[in-house]
């Protein structure tokens, strides 16, 4: 469930109080006349079923609360109560196929928010996996995929194409874009120092190397990969599991391909460097392609459940 904190003007808390009580999967509810001090208001607290969320959170809106107060709402990790416990069963559907639309928009807009701290993520990422192309250490290559934030951005695109949001669109895009220029700049200098200091030479990006040679080989399976990838984040962000990011993360080739690019670069190998911007841009295709898809069909599932519903 999620406990949501709203301040109202104290002229719109029966209609809050009312719209509340009306939504199906609410309970808790605690009115406090006159607490809140900037916004000046009152202050209702409740809780409501994630199913529920969604519509609550539109029906606030509706009754402009995001303008003239405030709507606050957060994960409860215990609830022992019997209310709530029906009011779980009351609402519609099942909590973790609920989506919370601002809640996703308020998400990806932070992580894909061009920062310092993002383009240093991304950009050690791929300097470890620069390290982990030249010595074909596949561990190394799983540890770039996982400490690479690039997930966030792409995330972002889809949630703007599907909410029709172009200044989040732009944004997720810059990220993207910047930060991968970034880091492969800084990837391509972090190699010529490794060169010049003999930790890296081309004989070893030039050997085989059957535990990393798939990264500048794309091929269908890399699509494949990506759209499965792409579908199994974003159900990740949209039902709180976020652990199952780390498994997306370390499913796709983007940042250990940027990587490969790098190096290529620096030995003039143009062949090397075209097939890891390939890899590179065929999972980005792939990820973006399914996250905007996966989002498109919830958003019509769920509107239709809504829809049902409310004809109830």
């Amino acid at each position: 469930m999620l406990h949501m904190r709203l301040i109202t003007p104290a002229d719109r808390t029966d209609e809050v109080v009312r719209l509340v009580r009306e939504t199906v999967g609410t309970t808790h509810l605690v009115v406090l006349p006159g607490a809140a001090r900037d916004p000046e208001g009152d202050v209702v607290l409740c809780d409501v079923a994630r199913e529920a969320a969604d519509g609550l959170v539109a029906g606030l809106r509706d009754l402009g609360l995001d303008r003239s107060g405030a709507i606050t709402a957060e994960n409860i990790d215990l609830s022992l109560s019997e209310r709530a416990d029906r009011a779980e069963r009351d609402a519609p559907g099942e909590p973790a196929d609920a989506v919370l639309w601002e809640q996703l928009e308020d998400s990806t807009h932070e992580e894909s928010t061009l920062s310092v701290t993002y383009v240093a993520f991304l950009a050690l990422a791929t300097m470890i996996a620069a390290c982990g192309v030249v010595l074909d250490n596949a561990i190394l290559i799983v540890g770039a995929m996982a400490v690479g934030p690039e997930f966030g951005p792409l995330a972002g695109v889809c949630t703007a194409i599907v909410q029709r949001a172009p200044r989040l669109a732009l944004r997720s895009a810059v990220a993207l874009v910047v930060g991968f220029a970034a880091a492969l700049v800084l990837t391509v200098g972090f190699s010529l120092f490794m060169d010049a200091v003999g930790l890296f030479d081309r004989g070893q990006l030039e050997a085989e190397r059957p535990n990393t040679q798939f990264i500048y080989a794309p091929d269908w399976f890399s699509f494949v990969v990506a759209v499965l990838a792409g579908v199994a984040g974003t159900l990740s962000l949209t039902s709180a599991k976020s652990g199952a990011l780390v498994g997306v993360a370390i499913s796709v080739t983007t940042v250990p391909a940027a990587a490969n690019a790098a190096v290529a670069l620096v030995y003039r190998d143009p062949g090397q460097a075209w097939h890891s911007a390939e890899q590179l841009l065929l999972n980005l295709l792939g990820i973006l392609l399914a996250g905007t898809f996966t989002l498109t069909v919830q958003k019509t599932l769920w509107g239709a459940r809504r829809r049902r519903t409310g004809a109830a």
